[in-house]
């Protein structure tokens, strides 16, 4: 019993070692330290709540379900979750998939503590493969959209500015607007808001660069989305 205790644990806290260092290579909030202590604590929670119903249980009188503690793991793992989840202030959130992975380091435990080792380590990884193989694969087999990515931009524009000179811009660069949002703001000037979608490979320097060239133009300012 002992050593299949201390083999459970074991898995369980390399798998999480295995989320864990795929979100700290990505410099994510989740880390090597947090994933392997929410898939040992799991892991330990699901064998304490099976091997309870051996050791209290009465045959014929106590009716004591084996799953009962690991049922809780995954609600109450929630607020590490949402602990990660974050929204800018270009309404722009953030952390949705490190906290999807919260709640995978919490079900491989769960699934080490359960007995089914196989199965966990086959779902470890395919969840590596899903965040890292599988996104590649789609941007280069799937629609141009997928290759994309959206920028925050900001423009001050002095108040003769044209405005469609801006667009204009943006179009010879091969850009396409989805959002825009036009206020006047202090000394006479107009502050342009957009949300622009651009190649993978387009650098935001080079968009920086392009739009700062545009007659009447204060100060722009650009920011990625991802």
């Amino acid at each position: 019993m002992a050593y299949d205790f201390l083999v459970k644990l074991g898995i369980a806290m390399f798998l999480g070692l295995l989320i864990g260092v795929d979100r700290q290579l990505k410099h994510k909030p989740l880390g090597v330290k947090t994933s392997m202590v929410i898939s040992v604590a799991s892991c330990l929670i699901t064998i304490v709540s099976i091997e309870s119903v051996h050791r209290f249980s009465l045959p014929g009188h106590t009716n004591m379900d084996p799953m009962r503690l690991a049922a809780q793991i995954v609600s109450g793992v929630g607020f590490l979750g949402a602990g990660v989840i974050l929204r800018r202030s270009n309404d722009v959130i953030s952390g949705l998939t490190t906290a999807s992975m919260v709640w995978a380091a919490s079900a491989l435990g769960i699934a080490v503590g359960s007995g089914f080792y196989f199965e966990a380590v086959s779902a470890t990884i395919l969840i590596i493969l899903a965040i890292n193989l599988f996104p590649l694969i789609l941007k280069w087999v799937g629609p141009s959209t997928l290759r994309q990515r959206d920028l925050a931009v900001k423009i001050i524009v002095e108040g003769e500015g044209d405005l469609d000179t801006i667009f204009k811009q943006i179009k010879r660069m091969n850009m396409s607007v989805k959002r825009v949002k036009v206020k006047d703001v202090e000394q006479g000037h107009q502050k342009l808001e957009m949300v622009i979608s651009a190649e993978d490979d387009t650098y935001t320097t080079d968009i920086y660069r392009s739009l700062k060239e545009v007659d009447h133009i204060v100060s722009v300012e650009v920011e990625s989305r991802e």
